[in-house]
């Protein structure tokens, strides 16, 4: 299944909809859960309503249907309870430690680093993304993440992976300049991580087919900046799946239904398939050139991140989004 969070001036939760698998078409379904996050709340009665409804819609026997316009979506779940997100890269974490001087953990190929995100707000997936301060290094980070089912503490990560109900992209926006300072404390990411953005809709596993395997997404991340190729790494790569990322997130605690965890920035060190982000470019260009070149972002830099399926046709919805001074910015 395929599904939108239609925006509402009514919720902020916007109107859950069923969005057609070649994303063309979409019909409400607020009569089964009036948002995804209820939705999610109730997996085991609703995906089964949700799922007939599905069928009707691509098989076109579903009344009032629409036009998909991805503008008029919100991020795929507007908020939730948890963003817990994981840096399941390897070659991502040596490029960000290089970058700020930091040693590696010991435990690099082992246990894996993860921090607690934003998310009681989701940015809008085809909107804006408000800065305050330059300065503070406005960077993008292109991610994949699951939303999950109630999940238990103490879970097994082969029994997590059984937890995973939807999929989708993340954009976690980060301020670069505000990281050494913070992790320097001793007490990790706040105010240098800010509200993030998600793909416009979220999929069952499902459809996404033989690209579906052993917890990992098995294709390319296409990342544009400012209408060029920027990157295309591989999500194939994850050091740790899925099931072991939630494990890691539930072994002290329940995670409630609706839980987003992230991989953390895509990356492959294959330097031919770019980045998913401007601090990997930057610290590229420092090792092989000898400064970094790149700037971060400024006022009108725009951020597209989008998956195709084998066939070329999108599978999330793009998340496709503008940098704007925060004075400035449409809420």
């Amino acid at each position: 299944m395929k599904f939108g969070s239609l925006k509402s001036k009514k919720s902020l939760d916007g109107e859950l909809c069923l969005i057609s698998r070649d994303l063309k078409m979409a019909v409400k379904a607020i009569e089964i859960a009036a948002s995804l996050r209820e939705a999610l709340e109730d997996w085991n009665q609703t995906s089964v309503l949700l799922q007939a409804k599905y069928d009707q819609l691509n098989q076109g026997r579903c009344t009032d249907v629409f036009s998909v316009e991805e503008s008029a979506f919100a991020s795929a779940l507007p908020r939730t309870w948890l963003f817990a997100d994981g840096s399941a890269f390897i070659h991502h974490i040596k490029l960000v430690r290089m970058a700020r001087k930091a040693p590696l953990p010991e435990t690099l190929n082992t246990v894996p680093l993860m921090y607690q995100g934003e998310s009681g707000q989701f940015l809008d997936p085809h909107g804006l993304i408000p800065q305050m301060d330059f300065s503070h290094g406005t960077d993008f980070e292109g991610e994949v993440g699951v939303i999950t089912s109630h999940v238990p503490m103490g879970i097994s990560p082969q029994e997590a992976l059984e937890k995973i109900n939807l999929v989708v992209l993340i954009n976690d926006v980060s301020l670069r300049g505000l990281i050494p300072e913070e992790l320097a404390q001793g007490f990790g990411f706040f105010q240098s991580k800010p509200a993030s953005a998600l793909s416009p809709f979220a999929v069952t596993p499902d459809e996404l087919g033989e690209a579906w395997k052993n917890g990992r997404i098995h294709l390319p991340l296409e990342v544009q900046y400012n209408n060029s190729f920027f990157g295309k790494a591989n999500a194939k790569e994850m050091q740790f799946h899925f099931g072991e990322l939630i494990a890691h997130a539930a072994k002290t605690r329940d995670l409630a239904a609706g839980s987003l965890i992230g991989s953390g920035t895509v990356s492959n060190e294959d330097p031919s398939v770019g980045s998913s982000c401007l601090v990997e470019r930057r610290t590229l260009e420092q090792i092989n050139e000898g400064t970094a070149k790149t700037p971060y972002m400024k006022v009108g830099d725009r951020i597209k991140i989008e998956m195709l399926d084998q066939s070329g046709r999108s599978i999330f919805g793009a998340i496709d989004q503008t940098v704007v001074a925060a004075s400035k910015a449409i809420y």
